[in-house]
């Protein structure tokens, strides 16, 4: 059965070529066109449409986009562009719309875009995980590996690892993967790129996850602006659900940048000499300097041992600060884990899991505002 489809958009011309691909397509029944979003919210109704192609070039029609879909919410809704523009692609996802496509476009590029927005998930903006460590050697790549998937079981929805560890990242060697490309080709490409040619950049290491490597050696970092990062991990919003960012140990542009968009910063350490403690309590402190952060980092404290109650309350009595996720010292699961086999899954009944099990829970019950 063809789409019902609405055009919105205030240029003629390109209205014409848009309303000339679709009606040549037997995929699509073009059944009325407007020049703005506000325009067509009543009359539109009459057609019982079920996919838009809302200009978002038009700052009226953006702005109406999140009482559009309030209006219409069965349909499919394309925000379309003349140049990819983030934010104008973010501020749509926020008003639940399914996604954006540039413009012009031919009949297969609409049906691809459709699919790739339908496997993504829910309609809804993507949520961006940030994993910092003051230090190196915290747990935080085996936590935000296994997170990763637990969400993905949970959800059904699309997730992505980004191991934006330029230097020494080495999520590939969790997943025995062998990726062909690098975050630094999607960085040096991303002004080109679409969510379409952007998604090959991604290798799918398991069902529903999917990974965007480090850089293949340390001297690539440098060609890795932070601009062009925080492009790349919001590009990656359009494609996925949950886009999980595994950060570099300690400050620096990058990570400051990448934290800046984040919806939540999991600051991660693990308890060895006791001097831990002290680094995340400069930790928080750097980021309560940040306006607005201080009220996104959640602490974590990776093998801890005894995992008990009476422990989260003594770290936290020294850390001055609510101690938010303890991972229990499970050698045995980490070395699993740590073994390059961690797309076959684990044990789930084991403490570490079900202890991550309920932190990817806490995170989904995050996204739906609980």
């Amino acid at each position: 059965m063809a789409y019902r489809v609405i055009v919105i958009e205030d240029a003629p011309e390109l209205m014409e070529d848009m309303v000339s691909v679709l009606r040549k397509s037997p995929d699509f029944e073009v059944s009325a066109t407007y020049k703005t979003a506000i325009s067509a919210m009543g009359p539109a109704s009459m057609f019982h449409p079920n996919l838009f192609f809302i200009s978002i070039d038009n700052e009226e029609s953006l702005n109406a986009l999140a009482a559009f879909v309030d209006t219409f919410p069965g349909a499919y809704i394309l925000g379309t562009m003349l140049q990819w523009d983030p934010i104008k692609a973010q501020r749509a996802l926020e008003s639940g719309v399914t996604g954006c496509i540039l413009k012009p476009f031919n009949a297969k590029e609409v049906l691809e875009y459709l699919q790739l927005y339908t496997i993504r998930g829910k309609h809804k903006p993507a949520r961006y995980i940030s994993f910092f460590s003051p230090k190196g050697r915290a747990g935080r790549t085996t936590l935000i590996a296994l997170l990763a998937m637990l969400i993905s079981e949970k959800t059904g929805e699309r997730v992505a690892l980004i191991d934006a560890d330029l230097q020494f990242g080495d999520l590939p060697i969790f997943f025995d993967a062998e990726p062909k490309r690098t975050i630094v080709d999607a960085s040096q490409d991303i002004k080109l790129l679409t969510p379409m040619s952007f998604a090959p950049y991604f290798l799918e290491i398991k069902k529903g996850v999917s990974l965007l490597s480090s850089p293949d050696r340390p001297e690539y970092a440098e060609l890795v602006s932070p601009e062009n990062l925080v492009e790349v991990v919001m590009m990656t919003g359009n494609i996925f659900r949950y886009v999980l960012i595994d950060l570099p140990a300690g400050f620096n542009p990058l990570s400051l940048n990448v934290c800046r968009i984040s919806d939540v910063i999991f600051v991660t350490t693990m308890l060895n000499s006791g001097f831990e403690i002290n680094h995340v309590k400069k930790t928080l402190e750097m980021f309560e300097s940040q306006e607005g952060e201080k009220y996104k980092v959640k602490t974590v404290f990776t093998r801890v041992n005894p995992y008990t109650e009476e422990e989260r309350q003594k770290i936290a009595k020294k850390l001055g600060h609510p101690v938010d996720v303890m991972i229990p010292n499970e050698y045995r699961m980490i070395s699993i884990a740590n073994s390059g086999r961690l797309s076959q899954g684990l044990p789930k009944d084991t403490l570490l899991m079900k202890t991550v099990s309920k932190l990817a829970d806490n995170v989904i019950a995050m996204e739906e505002g609980l």
